[in-house]
């Protein structure tokens, strides 16, 4: 066990871990001339065009975690690199379909490549990938994105 481990709470390890992997990717991903959330953008768009889907922003935002705000932000700063494309929704005039453009896919293809042999690497002490620890992994990661989280519903009544 790490130094930053002993005595840590879980909140602060999860902290440490998503901030390891930010930096990780941002860097990983750079030469491509991405961020990490630009990333997250387009490798969720990727996935989701893959399964047939032409997401909103709104939609995307939903898959993602992020804010709808800062998801139409980089919609429009990656459609300026031409690496998006950014459509009215013929079904709703106030929401924007996104696609990748084929420079788009190019980059998110590799991008893709580059981090998952980051996530090689980030996995190797539980065996890798496909071993039977990083799969309990994820599905314990699975259930606490599960849980609720809002701070202005819970303990109401016990702050009162």
């Amino acid at each position: 066990m790490s130094s930053t481990a002993k005595g840590a709470t879980a909140g602060f390890l999860v902290w440490r871990l998503s901030m390891k992997w930010r930096v990780a990717v941002d860097r990983a991903v750079a030469p491509l001339g991405l961020t990490h959330a630009q990333y997250v953008f387009m490798a969720s768009l990727y996935g989701m065009s893959r399964s047939g889907l032409r997401p909103s922003q709104r939609g995307l935002a939903d898959r993602t975690g992020l804010e709808p705000l800062y998801v139409s932000k980089l919609a429009r700063a990656l459609e300026a690199s031409g690496l998006v494309a950014r459509t009215r929704d013929p079904n709703d005039p106030r929401a924007m379909q996104l696609s990748l453009t084929e420079q788009g896919l190019d980059v998110t293809r590799r991008a893709i490549k580059i981090v998952q042999r980051l996530l090689d690497r980030l996995l190797e002490p539980l065996g890798g990938q496909d071993s039977p620890r990083a799969r309990e992994f994820t599905r314990e990661l699975a259930t606490l994105l599960d849980a609720p989280l809002d701070p202005h519903t819970e303990n109401d009544e016990e702050q009162s």
